[in-house]
């Protein structure tokens, strides 16, 4: 079964998307598969990155962690052929010695065509690519997306896609940097009565190897 990427915490295009790396300070961070041990810390920066703490959505904050922390719970347990979650983790030195901190997430699957486009096979989409606050600038978004390209190349696939709303230009910057280029652009009722901003389908064609 192919995870359908629009989960409970995918957004990515319609929230103040917290993994604006374009301008970085070159750290470098461990990129490694997710564990079930990692639940807490995931949900955490997952809905920092995604939901406000204030205003009238802070009441269900909570709500929305354990959400998020659940429907990720989920797909880790029972995931797909081609399901990948990476996170990024830095080692950090304490008392008793060094333990793994995770400052970033990023979610790669197999992402099936509209119904209307017969005859398109499916594709590696990006989603849920959030960095920890404290950790932004650093060059964790961008060592994410690049081992999500080396993944989707050990798939067999060269072409990854995803979304970014026209109106985060730091997220857009960051993209354009990677080699992203817009495929389409994705409009909608509140786009045209509301004002709000367009939805860029992004698309890539990689020549990174694939991970051995």
């Amino acid at each position: 079964m192919v995870v359908n990427p629009k989960s409970f915490c995918l957004k990515p295009s319609e929230s103040s998307w917290g993994s604006q790396d374009s301008n970085t300070t070159g750290t470098h961070f461990l990129i490694r598969t997710a564990q079930t041990g990692d639940l807490t810390e995931l949900a955490e920066i997952l809905a920092d990155s995604f939901h406000s703490r204030t205003g009238i959505g802070g009441w269900a904050y909570p709500i929305l962690r354990l959400g998020i922390y659940e429907d990720l719970r989920n797909r880790l347990r029972s995931p797909a052929p081609h399901y990948a979650c990476l996170v990024a983790v830095q080692s950090v030195a304490t008392i008793t010695g060094n333990r793994e901190e995770l400052v970033g997430t990023v979610e790669l699957a197999l992402r099936s065509p509209p119904y209307w486009q017969l005859g398109s096979s499916q594709y590696p989409y990006i989603s849920n690519l959030a960095v920890k606050r404290s950790h932004r600038r650093r060059g964790a978004a961008q060592q994410l997306l690049l081992s999500c390209e080396r993944t989707a190349r050990e798939w067999g696939f060269s072409d990854l896609y995803l979304h970014v709303l026209e109106n985060n230009h730091s997220a857009w910057q960051l993209y354009r940097q990677l080699g992203y280029q817009v495929r389409s652009v994705d409009s909608s009722l509140g786009t045209w009565f509301l004002g709000q901003p367009k939805r860029l389908f992004l698309h890539k064609h990689s020549t990174l190897p694939a991970i051995a």
